[in-house]
């Protein structure tokens, strides 16, 4: 208590044991003795007003010059501000100071009992175990996370952020000296330097471990979160940004992953996570067995019913009718954490599993259906198992009912062993979706029926994103329509999404005749599909000329031969954006 009474007492401020850890002016250390004062006797928070008039003569307003001195306390973080609607310090005007009420900071209380700030640690020993030297790291981003704090609340040079700075200097100063001392490998230290990963890429794999061992769904998973972490300025958050973005040594080496998340205002937040193998080996660093995730890819060249997909385009890169795509980024939102919460409370759902969705996506021949379920996959960050349905009866005649059920066992299996949630397209489903013979007259008949009720027995319990893709609706059977809770309409182009389609599927580096204009082409009814047709086709007949250049007469003559010609069974790519 002497240093206490010593500040309370002491008449001439300056001559107390703390003034020279403030780091103010007499007169501003004079205002933490008057409200140290009053603290002691029971006054947490007092009006600004109040300490000036006590201390200052207010018959010529001298008071009111005094004002800029509570501002700096408050930027040194001695001071902290009582108000409903807080403010950046630095933003503040010290008027705006003078009716609300201050209080004296956990800091400088500390200081006024310890008479110092100063990180109190213990003599520098050797690691006794991988969970000691864990502690010591997860309280590096303890520190982290305090400077960033500070940032954003208060004065960028407050003294506040030079004490915290100070405080993670030593502990990682003191990190490294009780690693050289340490015998034994630590599993963190040597797996950092295997990756030769940066002292930054460090930060930010510590901050993800040690919110897989508070099991939460803290913030510092988010990508804005983490650079902001790491950055002391907006110079450096923009910088930094290029640690977690396509291409970073984190992501590249397969030391960290990102889902997608839906965020607020609309848009795409990355939510990051340390893929399994890596977070097993740290946290069970003496398990000798590597656990080891199959890769989706390996399994399926093993076998002969799906074919694997890896788009190269998202939902960005599709052009849709309004209506389809509303509806499509309805299905996204159930990635939002405030909507899955709201559906676990609910008991609509089971917290640890995704997007339940049953979809049929319908429309003519060459309108983007299989494309977009491609498209889908790539912006919920899944991969495709493919289905072709149209082969069903060839491959399985007589076995029906095993086969079909084979199909989904099949999935199930693929998604077990690789521990991943792909998802299930059947292509060309009319061959299960359409409607049941009612008055069975053939073998052929009663196997079709049967092979339907198996199909209709599997999407009834499917748990994932199933997409079945058909050219007519209204041939569906009606107990199948009411299985698929998402039934989404793709229309033929209209002309503005034609000229879209056609700017985009254009030769980038092709040269082009004087004037030449996609408007005059986009007049012309095509899907999707029809019109990469007549851009190959188009670009083909080009080729072999001397001089290759495109004009608007060599696309309309391959238009009118599409047009003349029946290509509707013509496989879609799709189209693009």
């Amino acid at each position: 208590m002497r240093i206490i009474i010593d500040f309370l007492e002491n008449k001439n401020v300056e001559k107390t044991k703390i003034f020279g850890h403030l780091k103010c002016s007499k007169t501003e250390a004079l205002m933490l003795q008057n409200m140290a004062k009053k603290y002691v006797q029971g006054e947490d928070d007092v009006l600004v007003l109040e300490v000036l008039q006590e201390l200052f003569d207010t018959d010529e307003y001298e008071h009111l010059n005094h004002l800029k001195e509570v501002k700096n306390l408050l930027e040194l973080g001695w001071l902290h501000q009582q108000s409903f609607t807080p403010m950046k310090i630095s933003e503040i005007t010290p008027l705006e100071l003078l009716n609300t009420a201050v209080g004296l900071t956990p800091p400088f209380l500390k200081l006024l009992q310890e008479g110092t700030l100063e990180l109190d640690l213990p003599d520098i020993k050797a690691y006794n175990d991988h969970l000691e030297y864990l502690q010591d790291q997860f309280f590096r981003i303890e520190l982290y996370q305090k400077m960033s704090i500070i940032r954003q609340n208060t004065h960028e040079h407050s003294l506040g952020i030079d004490r915290t700075l100070n405080k993670l200097k030593l502990l990682e100063k003191r990190i490294a000296e009780r690693i050289k001392q340490t015998k034994e490998s630590l599993i963190l230290d040597k797996f950092f330097k295997q990756k030769k990963m940066s002292s930054l890429e460090e930060v930010i794999f510590i901050a993800l471990l040690r919110e897989e061992y508070s099991s939460s769904d803290a913030s510092l998973r988010e990508m804005n979160s983490l650079i902001e972490l790491i950055s002391v300025d907006e110079y450096e958050r923009i910088k930094n940004r290029s640690l977690l973005e396509e291409g970073a040594h984190l992501l590249e080496s397969g030391i960290i992953d990102y889902e997608e998340m839906l965020n607020p205002f609309g848009g795409i937040s990355r939510s990051f996570y340390i893929v399994d193998d890596v977070l097993q080996s740290i946290i069970h660093p003496q398990k000798n067995k590597k656990v080891r995730r199959l890769k989706l890819n390996t399994l399926v060249e093993e076998q002969d019913i799906f074919e694997l997909v890896e788009s190269e385009t998202s939902l960005d890169d599709v052009v849709l009718n309004e209506k389809t795509a509303k509806t499509l980024n309805d299905l996204m939102k159930q990635l939002d954490k405030d909507v899955v919460n709201r559906l676990v409370k609910w008991g609509i759902k089971d917290k640890k599993s995704g997007i339940d969705a049953r979809i049929i996506f319908y429309g003519a021949a060459g309108t983007g259906k299989t494309m977009t379920a491609h498209s889908l996959a790539k912006s919920l960050k899944r991969q495709v198992l493919a289905f072709d349905c149209s082969k069903i009866l060839s491959m399985y005649v007589g076995e029906s009912e095993k086969n079909v059920r084979k199909i989904f066992d099949s999935f199930y299996e693929l998604s077990e062993k690789t521990k991943s949630e792909p998802i299930l397209l059947l292509n060309e489903a009319d061959q299960f979706l359409s409607a049941r013979s009612s008055g069975i007259t053939s073998g052929a008949d009663q196997m079709h029926n049967q092979m339907q009720n198996i199909f209709l027995e599997q999407i009834e319990k499917f748990r994932g994103i199933l997409i079945a893709t058909t050219n007519l609706l209204e041939n569906i059977d009606k107990a199948f329509s009411r299985r698929f809770n998402y039934k989404i309409e793709f229309k033929k182009p209209n002309e503005s999404q034609r000229l879209q389609l056609w700017e985009k599927m254009l030769p980038k580096e092709a040269e082009y005749e004087d004037g030449f204009n996609a408007e005059q082409l986009s007049k012309y009814d095509l899907t999707g599909g029809q019109i990469n047709l007549v851009v190959k086709n188009t670009a083909y007949k080009v080729a072999v000329r001397d001089e290759a250049i495109f004009t608007v007469k060599d696309f309309i003559d391959e238009i009118k031969r599409e047009k003349d010609a029946s290509f509707d069974s013509e496989k879609s790519v799709g189209f693009l954006n």
